[in-house]
């Protein structure tokens, strides 16, 4: 049986940050992953000779973003693309109304003006929401106190609806009244030119890092912590888990003795939300040459509502659709056609037969992945963010968890997952881990091959 001073489960960005930081200050570390690749749910494919993040894609804000400051630091090329955060103006969008009618400037600044007048009545109505209120519950109460047309009212529930299932890959009345605090961008959004997943493949070189293991088990005894991984085991002064909020919900790891309620009540009242992509490329454009984004209101949008124009990436007119909460797991049982052509009409009701046959296509199902039980954490009605930060433990000092789901302040992203990976490595090593000497000693090792 081998020892370890640390077993980390997982080689996603939590656990790669955690397991390179502890390495780096002299400890033996194994980082054991049930893929055959690491980076979790940050995954490129280049098959096409261009990357297509099928995963994360955004660093949802750079100002003061330690994650930002690693990237800068790597090299990684980036451009801004503020959107990811589901604004409702403020980049160049085309509108288009109800009836699938293209909305002129007055009218698309009308719309924007609107949705954030009722938005600014949301933040007091929300601080007053009670224990078990929904996103839904405090939304219609803002809506009846805005005064606007019952058609604007229709389109503006409908913008609020799709909001929270692409921030959070969930049903509007499964969220809580305050699932969408922590829902501020500041500074610039960025996509990555070469690939998100070279981040944790510069991360990843040099460490022992045993990729198709899947761990089943962890034990604690008053000797240590007993990791089993198909059908080998191996023992740990601490182990720190870093699969993502879906797995441990779905119970496919065994704690021995079971977790105490202080971390196995966040695991069961956290949500786990779906969030897929689907990537089209056309053999031209038929939207604007500036506009970040295709946006459709009301009944024209109920089900494919936004398109973003990411045609930057490989040089070839792309667009990228989302379908997200009910309507991400429902499409989860179609064919890839299936979604495709579905996404097709809905485009040819706003521009006709301008819409030409994609050339290309990429469909994401991270629901169906058991791996990943779902794309990331939010805050479901009856939890809260103290259950985020509850969620990481430890437990009897040894067994730490980290990950998106474990970081209050922004979940869901990867900026989370890398702060709670330093996290748990600051809390086993006793002293503080310097982010810039972190980032240097990364550059030192140089580059490493992805795709």
């Amino acid at each position: 049986m081998e020892r370890f001073d640390t077993v980390v489960v997982g080689a996603g960005m939590a656990g790669l940050t955690c397991a390179r930081m502890l390495a780096d200050a002299g400890r033996d570390v194994v980082v054991l992953e049930a893929r055959d690749r690491v980076g979790g749910r940050m995954l490129t494919d280049r098959t096409a000779g261009f990357p297509v993040d099928l995963g994360a894609s955004w660093i949802h804000g750079i100002h003061a973003s330690p994650l930002w400051e690693l990237v800068q630091a790597l090299g990684l090329p980036t451009k801004e693309f503020t959107v990811g955060s589901f604004q409702v103006g403020g980049r160049p969008m085309e509108h288009f109304d109800g009836a699938g009618r293209r909305m002129d400037a007055e009218a698309s600044a009308q719309w924007t003006s609107d949705v954030q007048a009722v938005d600014r009545e949301l933040v007091p109505v929300i601080a007053r929401s009670s224990p078990g209120d929904s996103y839904l519950d405090v939304t219609e109460r803002a809506l009846d106190a805005s005064g606007l047309s019952p058609e604007r009212i229709d389109e503006i529930r409908e913008f609020f609806r799709h909001r929270v299932e692409e921030q959070c890959g969930a049903w509007i009345g499964d969220l809580g009244a305050h699932g969408l605090d922590e829902d501020a961008i500041d500074g610039d959004e960025v996509i990555f030119l070469r690939g998100y997943d070279e981040l944790p493949a510069r991360i990843a070189a040099g460490l022992d890092i045993r990729l198709g293991t899947t761990v089943t088990r962890v034990r604690r005894s008053s000797h240590g912590l007993v990791v089993s991984a198909d059908a080998a085991e191996c023992t740990a002064k601490t182990v720190v888990v870093t699969v993502p909020l879906g797995v441990l919900k779905s119970g496919a790891i065994e704690f021995d003795p079971p977790l105490p309620d202080h971390v196995a009540g966040p695991i069961e009242r956290l949500g786990m939300g779906v969030f897929n992509k689907i990537f089209l490329q056309f053999p031209e454009r038929f939207w604007q040459d500036d506009s970040y984004v295709i946006r459709a209101l009301g009944e024209a949008g109920e089900r494919w509502h936004s398109w973003y124009d990411v045609s930057a990436i490989s040089g070839i007119p792309t667009l990228l659709t989302f379908a997200a909460g009910p309507l991400g797991r429902h499409l989860q049982d179609l064919t890839d056609d299936e979604i495709v052509t579905d996404v097709l009409m809905a485009l040819r009701a706003l521009y006709g037969d301008a819409v030409g046959e994609p050339i290309a296509q990429w469909v994401t199902r991270w629901g169906q992945d058991p791996l990943a039980a779902g794309s990331y954490s939010y805050i479901a009605t009856g939890s809260s963010h103290q259950d985020h930060e509850a969620l990481a433990g430890p437990v009897d000092d040894n067994l730490h968890f980290a990950g998106e789901a474990t970081w209050g302040d922004e979940p869901a992203t990867v900026g989370a997952a890398y702060a709670s990976g330093h996290r748990a490595a600051e809390s086993i090593l006793g002293h503080p881990v310097d982010r810039a000497a972190f980032a240097a000693a990364v550059v030192a090792r140089g580059a490493r091959p992805v795709g």
